[in-house]
């Protein structure tokens, strides 16, 4: 697999309308599920016009390290997943499912779910820092060189099954940002060490997002998160599947639905503006379900409210205000186990534990909420700035009028 290569590059042609299919999916039923994905895929052009018999298909969860059960809907549902995959071996390909995650208290595929549903399919289940990465080189724009799993390059294809929820760093996480768990945990972290800013960090996704091309993505919506996502927020029932071969396209379509301008998230806009897929709903091929008939009301957005000055400021201003908007993460120190793992993942290393209770030092805090989606226990909360509340508030009168409009 090679990286991507930008409309004037590869000549694809720029009134390219990619499509989208968004299919009712009320429930995690298996018989529910297993409707809604065949159509999906029959939406799409069907399951042979997609995949070959005989396909290595790489299959990418969302997986984060929270110990945390399916409802919480952090992760991919794994009843979602088990029925995809079933719904794939009907076409002789072979699958295996993965994510890099850390084993820092037993093994989290037991608690979330997958080691069953992978076992009911008969589908390998792996951990992506046990097989190696290796390294690819892109023409990044904050990157030159990134390093994917094995699995991954090895695959003819990657299904990427992400799931919708709101984002505390970069407002909204799915398609383009599940990709970032195909690189080793340590460089993920020097991610947010090294680009703490929302736009950078996410120019810096979609450099890893770029090495990996040939994919096809079906977005679990169908309970999704809202609030303080990615791990932090609380289930929100969407009822949709939503899938494509424009991951891109997905991410516009999924974050249209639950009331943000596609545009305003930098992962999505950065992404069409070099080529790698469509953002601007006006130039997606929606199909299956209306876009109006099924946007989700009084959806809740982070307090992570930068994205409403994303195309209203100068670049310099911009910078000043998105240092305000910034979300700070604080202890709850009646809700801390004293479990470790956020000391464990802070990549600048600033929390230690003080009377047998995580402290954080602001000082040295670069506010990319690591500490704050690893918690299993939710004891790390987010406070916020005058300025902050402010275009919070802001920001959500922004996102009513959007969904009203």
């Amino acid at each position: 697999m090679t990286g991507r290569k930008s409309d004037a590059a590869s000549g694809r042609d720029s009134t390219h309308r990619p499509r989208v299919a968004l299919v009712k999916c009320p429930s995690y039923d298996t018989d529910v599920l297993s409707r809604a994905i065949k159509l999906s895929f029959e939406l799409l052009g069907g399951r042979g016009g997609l995949l070959n018999p005989g396909m290595r298909i790489f299959v990418k969860i969302n997986h984060l390290s929270p110990y945390a059960p399916p409802d919480r809907a952090i992760c991919t549902h794994p009843a979602f997943v088990r029925e995809v995959l079933r719904v794939l071996l009907e076409l002789d390909v072979r699958l295996t499912v993965g994510d890099d995650v850390r084993f820092g208290r037993g093994d989290p595929f037991v608690e979330s779910g997958y080691r069953k549903a992978c076992a009911e399919v008969n589908v390998p289940l792996v951990n992506l820092r046990e097989f190696g990465f290796l390294r690819v080189p892109i023409p990044g724009h904050m990157l030159k060189e990134v390093y994917i799993a094995k699995p991954v390059l090895e695959s003819d294809f990657v299904l990427n099954l992400p799931k919708l929820k709101t984002h505390s760093f970069t407002i909204f996480t799915g398609a383009i940002k599940n990709i970032y768990g195909l690189i080793p945990g340590g460089l993920r972290l020097d991610g947010h060490r090294c680009f703490a800013r929302n736009d950078l960090f996410s120019r810096m996704l979609v450099d890893v997002f770029s090495a990996v091309p040939r994919q096809l993505t079906l977005m679990d919506a169908v309970v999704g998160m809202e609030g303080e996502g990615p791990s932090a927020g609380n289930p929100r029932k969407i009822g949709l599947i939503i899938s494509g071969t424009d991951a891109v396209a997905v991410d516009a379509v999924a974050s249209h639905v639950v009331g943000y301008d596609p545009m305003d998230i930098f992962t999505i806009s950065e992404a069409q503006a070099r080529g790698l897929g469509i953002g601007d709903i006006g130039r997606i091929e929606v199909v299956g379900e209306r876009i109006e008939e099924v946007k989700v009301r009084n959806f809740r957005h982070s307090s992570a409210a930068s994205s409403l000055f994303r195309r209203r400021l100068p670049s310099l201003l911009y910078a000043y205000v998105s240092g305000q908007l910034i979300l700070t993460p604080e202890v709850v120190p009646a809700r801390c186990t004293a479990c470790k793992d956020c000391i464990r993942i802070c990549p600048a290393e600033t929390i230690e534990l003080v009377n047998g209770k995580a402290r954080i030092n602001e000082a040295g805090c670069i506010h990319c909420l690591c500490c704050h989606e690893v918690c299993s226990f939710r004891s790390i909360r987010l406070k916020q700035r005058l300025l902050g509340k402010i275009a919070s508030w802001a920001s959500r009168l922004q996102g009513a009028l959007i969904r009203h409009s």
